[in-house]
């Protein structure tokens, strides 16, 4: 009996060749990565920065791709996969997808009316205890090893990094708990009006306290979105994974923005950049406990702040989108 190797990647996930083959240049296409490319990454496991970087930089071949891949990730989910593999062939979801989908839909709702009011008012809202403590204390403890640091130790928070207060770690079994938290999929499943959501592969995030030599350097107010109008809707999202004070780094936004995004771009006119305006003074900072979930919408001006306090602001970034998802082709 001759054993066959298993299917590779390729051929298992429709998309991915043409995905490696644009981002490391040996096909053209347009920059950015489209709804179809993310679903790619996430299925497989991979955060989006960490894939494109690799693919840049070192140009590998399809198979040294997937061999990183799989070095990267790990297998891909096989619930995940089959998944993938119904949407691409407009089949329905598998039995798992449609049992978990269905469980979350028939979840009673974890965000209040009020909660939903704040949502229509203000485009954020914040999920209490959104995983357990124990998860929240294991996420922080993968966070403190990633970085090398410990709580006790002021002097071990602030070794270099290149990126920043983004920690680039992607993959560790700490994480996993929030990316499939039925909690957490019924708020975005009520704020999307649909169960049928994908969780993104991200981060996490160490901000600490400012120093003398130590200066936060960002990511100040921004958007992560086209500014072509109209702009599509869409989520973003982020766990604190310890108490976090106003002062501590904490996420900064414009409240209520949404609403008059589109006629203030129209007002800049054409030969302004609206992402070099000046918007702090109606930006607002959101104080959290451990395990609070904010979320908010894409088009709000958004960004982590300078930590002033006495404690690093711990958190991990995740977010769900519907596969439907529009983007707009050209990037103002």
């Amino acid at each position: 009996m001759i054993l066959q190797d298993p299917p590779s990647l390729s051929h298992r996930i429709a998309g991915l060749e043409d995905l490696w083959a644009r981002k490391t240049f040996r096909k053209p296409g347009r920059p950015g990565l489209g709804i179809a490319d993310r679903l790619i990454l996430d299925t497989i496991g991979l955060g989006l920065e960490q894939a494109l970087n690799y693919l840049a930089r070192e140009r590998p071949d399809l198979a040294a791709f997937e061999a990183w891949a799989l070095a990267t990730a790990g297998p891909p989910d096989p619930d995940r996969l089959d998944r993938y593999v119904a949407m691409r062939e407009g089949r329905a979801p598998p039995p798992a997808t449609r049992a978990r989908l269905a469980a979350v839909e028939a979840m009673a709702p974890v965000l209040t009316d009020v909660d939903l009011q704040q949502w229509e008012r203000d485009g954020v809202v914040i999920l209490h205890d959104a995983i357990r403590p124990a998860e929240i204390e294991a996420a922080a403890a993968a966070l403190w090893e990633a970085v090398g640091g410990r709580p006790d130790d002021p002097s071990s928070w602030y070794r270099p990094n290149d990126h920043g207060i983004m920690v680039q770690l992607f993959q560790h079994p700490a994480m996993e708990p929030a990316r499939r938290s039925l909690r957490i999929h019924k708020a975005f499943a009520q704020l999307w009006g649909s169960a049928d959501l994908w969780v993104t592969t991200d981060r996490l995030s160490f901000n600490a306290p400012e120093t003398l030599t130590h200066r936060f350097r960002g990511p100040r107010l921004h958007w992560d979105c086209s500014l072509a109008t109209p702009i599509p809707f869409a989520t973003q999202g982020i766990l604190y994974l310890a108490d976090t004070a106003a002062d501590q780094g904490a996420l900064t936004l414009v409240p209520g923005f949404h609403h008059r995004l589109e006629a203030w771009l129209e007002a800049l006119g054409p030969d302004a950049n609206p992402r070099e305006i000046d918007l702090n003074s109606e930006a607002r900072p959101i104080a959290g406990r451990a395990g609070d979930l904010i979320i908010w919408r894409q088009d709000l001006p958004h960004g982590a702040s300078p930590n002033r306090a006495g404690r690093p602001r711990l958190a991990q970034y995740l977010n769900l989108y519907h596969p439907d998802l529009t983007e707009h082709p050209d990037w103002r």
